[in-house]
């Protein structure tokens, strides 16, 4: 399979809400392979569409107790519970990492590749990723949920990081 570019902050393609999936193709079964490699090599534990620049509702997600890594088509979060705090980074934006207030449980709707429909009930990190990944399908970004004051430190401090 193929490694794909991660798009980095600022990609316009970041901030657009992302297409439903109306069919199962091997286009699509193929690109769900190579976002696994991808993340995997970039030490990730989630990946969105879009962050490889396919604007579609798909994401992957690894670390759970399953056999291997999930691929969710048209994922939504339909139940949440607690909240928690914790840090947390992107791969579309190296190297900036923030503490953030999640959901600490969270229950995700969606289909699988065989168009059969998925239920996860999830719990820690994997929950905290999941709600990651959804918000990047609605072109939200991690730092969207910062104080003002915490995005404006991060505006000077990612200009510095860049150079």
């Amino acid at each position: 399979m193929a490694i794909l570019e991660i798009r980095k902050y600022p990609d316009p393609i970041l901030r657009r809400k992302a297409l439903p999936i109306k069919e199962i193709s091997q286009e699509l079964i193929d690109l769900s392979k190579n976002m696994i490699d991808t993340m995997r090599n970039a030490s990730g534990i989630g990946l969105a569409a879009n962050q490889v620049g396919y604007n579609l509702r798909l994401i992957v997600v690894d670390g759970l107790k399953t056999s291997g890594p999930l691929v969710v088509i048209n994922p939504e979060i339909v139940s949440s519970e607690e909240e928690e705090i914790k840090e947390e980074g992107c791969l579309s934006i190296p190297g900036y990492f923030e503490f953030l207030k999640r959901s600490k449980r969270v229950i995700v709707k969606g289909i699988d590749l065989q168009e059969k429909e998925l239920t996860i009930e999830c719990e820690g990190i994997i929950a905290r990723a999941f709600q990651h990944e959804i918000d990047h399908l609605d072109g939200i970004l991690f730092i969207d949920r910062l104080s003002p004051i915490k995005r404006s430190l991060f505006r000077k401090e990612y200009k510095n990081l860049e150079k």
